[in-house]
């Protein structure tokens, strides 16, 4: 199993959430995505994880390895 970050909006208290799978609470909660998206990358880095940004509507934009990905990305985008 994949150990993961994700970055969703919070539809209760507005702004975004970096958010572990199956988690109850937010690991911390932003105002801004650019917010949550550079401190759930620095998370990522640190820790190898998968970081899954949400759109607003929920949808998965643009996920990025920073692990040991079993599956590469034939693209070198990242």
């Amino acid at each position: 199993m994949r150990k993961e970050i994700h970055v969703v909006s919070n539809p209760d208290r507005g702004g975004w959430d970096a958010k572990r799978p199956h988690a109850d609470r937010a690991s911390k909660h932003f105002e801004k995505k650019a917010d949550a998206m550079q401190w759930s990358r620095d998370l990522a880095k640190r820790e190898g994880l998968e970081l899954i940004p949400h759109r607003q509507d929920g949808q998965i934009q643009n996920p990025n390895s920073y692990g040991n990905d079993p599956c590469p990305p034939k693209d070198k985008k990242h």
